[in-house]
């Protein structure tokens, strides 16, 4: 029964941490990188689609981007959805596809992308401590009702905590390599 626990402890931790590497890959660095993105929503045929359905995003070279349109009559909405995303992008029309020139960031905008970096990585953490207190609030239910010694729940326990302690450690290894790319000019 622990190990029923455990196991889910460490497939929720990894969803959490897979999803904060996502988040995390459309914090914008001085490169243009197609993720940067990902967030960008398009009203294409009366629905909110997430850009990447609509368009192929690709990256000729380090500071642009380019936007193809599959139909290109949401020329104009994919342009309004990247503006309204509010990336420091300035998107222009050129013929069939979309320009983004990726300017360079100043150090206050650097500044600010740690900051909401780290926002994304804080957020992981109470997700990992979450379930972390679940999984905990489970073993002692378990041992309330004998179904668990309380040598076993401890051990269980402990064993959540090393979990939690190891997902800390990946996504604190994340902000940092994170922060490095977005300080680096």
């Amino acid at each position: 029964m622990t190990k029923q626990i455990i196991e889910d402890v460490q497939t929720r931790m990894n969803k959490s941490l897979e999803a904060i590497k996502h988040e995390l890959a459309t914090v914008r660095t001085g490169k243009a990188l197609p993720s940067i993105l990902d967030q960008v929503r398009v009203d294409a045929y009366g629905s909110i689609t997430p850009l990447n359905q609509v368009a192929s995003i690709n990256a000729p070279d380090v500071r642009m981007l380019v936007v193809q349109p599959w139909d290109k009559n949401l020329l104009g909405e994919v342009v309004k959805g990247i503006q309204k995303e509010d990336l420091g992008l300035n998107p222009q029309v050129d013929g069939n596809v979309i320009r983004i020139p990726i300017p360079d960031l100043t150090e206050e905008r650097r500044v600010d992308l740690v900051k909401l970096a780290r926002k994304m990585v804080e957020e992981g953490k109470i997700a990992f401590r979450n379930v972390r207190r679940d999984a905990n609030d489970r073993l002692k239910k378990q041992e309330k009702e004998k179904e668990l010694t309380s040598d076993l729940m401890h051990d269980a326990m402990n064993e959540v905590q090393k979990l939690t302690d190891k997902f800390t450690e990946d996504l604190e290894k994340l902000l940092a390599e994170k922060e490095k790319e977005v300080m680096q000019v």
